[in-house]
C-alpha cells in the first residue's frame, strides 16, 4: 500500500487475444482452439496437445480444458478416444452451421470459397421460397413487398438504412413461403457473416440501386403469381449482387450452374 493509502497501480500485462474475449473462460478457450484448428495449427489427423500442456498454455484448470474439448467434439472438430487422446477431424466432419466454426472458416479463407458456398446455399433456398411465395402470397404481402422496394429506392444513398430494408424484403418473402426450416437456415448463416467486410463488400449507391432493381423484378414476379419467374429472379439477384460485392478475389466457379 502507498503512503496515500491507495493500492499501487499495476501495469496491465499484454493478455493474449483469447483471454480478452467477453465470454466465460471455457468459451474463450474453446473459441481459441476452434481458431487454431481451422487455421491448421492443429492439422486434421493430428492430436491436440495433452491436457497438462493445454492447462499450462491457457493457465486454466483441467476442468476448463475438458469442458472446452467436449464442446469441440460437439462441433465435430475433434474425436476423443479412450487411450488414444484427442484427434482433430477433417473439415468434412465440422459443423459449418456453428457460429464459431463458420466465423473462423470465413476469416481464414482467402479465396472466398466458403462465402461462395454460403451464397450458393442461400440462393438455392431463397429461390425455392420465392417460388412458393409467388403461389401463396396474398395481397397484403404483395403490397408490403412493393412498399419495401419503393422505400429502398429512397435509401440508395444510405447503405446502412438500405441494408435493413433489404433484409426485411428477403425475410418477408421467406415468411410468405411458410418454410420455417429454410428461413431458419438462411437467417443463421447470414447472422454469422452479415457484419463482416468480406461478405458485405461494396456498399455504394450504384450497388444499392442495382440491387433494388433485382428486388423489383422479384416483387413483380411474385405479384404476378409467377413461381418460375420469381425463382429465376431471386436466383439471378442473389448471384449478381454477390459477384459485385466479392470483387476479383479468387475464382467464383462454385457459383456456376451452367
Amino acid at each position: 500500500m502507498t503512503a496515500s493509502g491507495r493500492q499501487p497501480t499495476r501495469s496491465p500485462s499484454a493478455a493474449p487475444d483469447w483471454a480478452r474475449r467477453p465470454m466465460n473462460l471455457t468459451g474463450a478457450v474453446t473459441a481459441e482452439l476452434v481458431g487454431r484448428i481451422v487455421r491448421g495449427e492443429h492439422p486434421s489427423g493430428s492430436s491436440l496437445p495433452p491436457e497438462p500442456a493445454l492447462c499450462e498454455s491457457f493457465s486454466v484448470s483441467r476442468t476448463v480444458i475438458r469442458e472446452a474439448v467436449k464442446v469441440l467434439q460437439e462441433k465435430g472438430l475433434v474425436q476423443v478416444r479412450q487411450g488414444a487422446g484427442t484427434t482433430v477431424t477433417p473439415p468434412s466432419a465440422w459443423n459449418m452451421l456453428d457460429e464459431l466454426v463458420l466465423g473462423a472458416a470465413v476469416a481464414e479463407d482467402e479465396t472466398l470459397g466458403v462465402l461462395d458456398d454460403l451464397v450458393v446455399t442461400r440462393r438455392l433456398l431463397e429461390s425455392d421460397m420465392a417460388q412458393v411465395a409467388a403461389r401463396e402470397a396474398d395481397q397484403e404481402t404483395v403490397e408490403a413487398l412493393r412498399g419495401l422496394v419503393d422505400l429502398m429506392d429512397q435509401l440508395v444513398d444510405d447503405p446502412n438504412a438500405y441494408r435493413e430494408q433489404d433484409t426485411a424484403f428477403h425475410d418477408r418473402i421467406m415468411q410468405a413461403s411458410g418454410n420455417t426450416i429454410a428461413r431458419g437456415v438462411v437467417r443463421a448463416l447470414e447472422s454469422q457473416v452479415f457484419h463482416t467486410a468480406r461478405y458485405m463488400g461494396r456498399t455504394d449507391r450504384e450497388l444499392c440501386a442495382a440491387s433494388n432493381a433485382g428486388h423489383r423484378r422479384i416483387c413483380e414476379r411474385i405479384a404476378a403469381h409467377d413461381p418460375a419467374g420469381a425463382a429465376e429472379a431471386m436466383f439471378t439477384h442473389i448471384t449478381e449482387a454477390w459477384l459485385v460485392r466479392r470483387g476479383d478475389v479468387g475464382e467464383p466457379g462454385r457459383l456456376n450452374r451452367e
